[in-house]
């Protein structure tokens, strides 16, 4: 009895129209419902205009038992950006041009509210970053077995500690890895001198990949989640990949966001793949949810969405 919801990127008004269409109502300050729950897939902050009030939103129900939420790489990105790096100075994640038009959104609408914006900044570092049941599991960007089970291993109750960001961002080791792969998404490396701008602009030098498709014989096209004019027909060069494994189409329903999906209408993946963002933040966008009653098998007609409204 989970309905799950994707990205949202300080779209509240989209929040709580979708809510009140799942059948939640606000009482005592915080949505709820008489039988269900809410499971957010993370990205609450950034992009939209109403961070601040999509973060307490979120945070009254969790803290109220309405919802579970789970950590996305913004929210990741802006504990970095908090954090100072005592070995080396500044922060963990630089505040360069880039990074700081990333958050600029979010901290414009904290302005003159700095012991607010630490708050939700701690209450980050209690999310988790993924959640299984006997039913179906859920994570931000994606579920990769290696990973997954190194976080088990690693981490408390699936949690970070400011110990392990550190250790995570200053070693660049098998924990940063595995904290990529989950919250960012598994990536290869394009061949040689190839090369795209991805949505901020920004130049990759690889590419997010579905990883709940078999690779064997697949092109860099296909693989690639992301439909980027110009990329290679070439058939993936597997020695210069050093993990390819996929999910397995046996294996129990997994719900994710984080990809920017196109499609004006919702529809799964796989039997047992949904996505569920499908780009709020830009025009013609939706945020979506998807109501789970231990079925097996997924249905389309388990969708719910609003298209984002225009000029919020």
């Amino acid at each position: 009895m989970i309905d799950l919801i994707g990205d949202v990127h300080g779209h509240a008004d989209e929040l709580e129209q979708l809510l009140k269409e799942l059948g939640y109502s606000k009482r005592d300050n915080y949505y709820s419902h008489t039988s269900r729950k809410v499971l957010f897939v993370g990205d609450y902050i950034d992009r939209g205009t109403k961070n601040r009030e999509t973060l307490e939103i979120v945070k009254q129900m969790v803290d109220n038992g309405s919802a579970i939420a789970l950590m996305g790489n913004h929210e990741y990105n802006a504990i970095c950006f908090h954090l100072k790096d005592y070995d080396n100075g500044g922060h963990l994640r630089e505040h360069s041009i880039k990074n700081i038009l990333q958050h600029y959104d979010t901290l414009e609408q904290f302005k003159n509210r700095q012991e607010e914006f630490e708050m939700y900044i701690e209450w980050f570092k209690t999310l988790p970053l993924f959640y299984e049941s006997e039913a179906f599991r859920a994570v931000h960007a994606s579920w990769d077995y290696k990973s997954i089970d190194y976080l088990k291993k690693n981490l408390n109750n699936n949690r970070l500690t400011d110990d392990l960001i550190r250790q995570s961002e200053i070693e660049k080791g098998e924990l940063h890895e595995a904290i990529e792969n989950t919250l960012k998404g598994k990536e290869i490396p394009l061949p040689k001198n190839m090369s795209f701008l991805d949505n901020d602009g920004n130049k990759r030098d690889d590419i997010r990949i579905k990883w709940w498709e078999d690779p064997s014989g697949m092109t860099y096209k296909e693989i690639s989640v992301q439909d980027i004019d110009g990329l290679s027909n070439e058939v993936l060069d597997f020695s210069q990949i050093n993990d390819l494994d996929f999910y397995r189409k046996d294996d129990k329903s997994v719900f994710f966001g984080h990809y920017w999906l196109k499609e004006k209408t919702p529809s799964l993946l796989k039997h047992n793949v949904c996505c569920l963002d499908y780009s709020v933040a830009k025009n013609n966008g939706a945020l979506v949810a998807y109501s789970i009653d231990n079925e097996l098998t997924l249905d389309d007609q388990k969708f719910t969405y609003i298209e984002r409204i225009k000029n919020d």
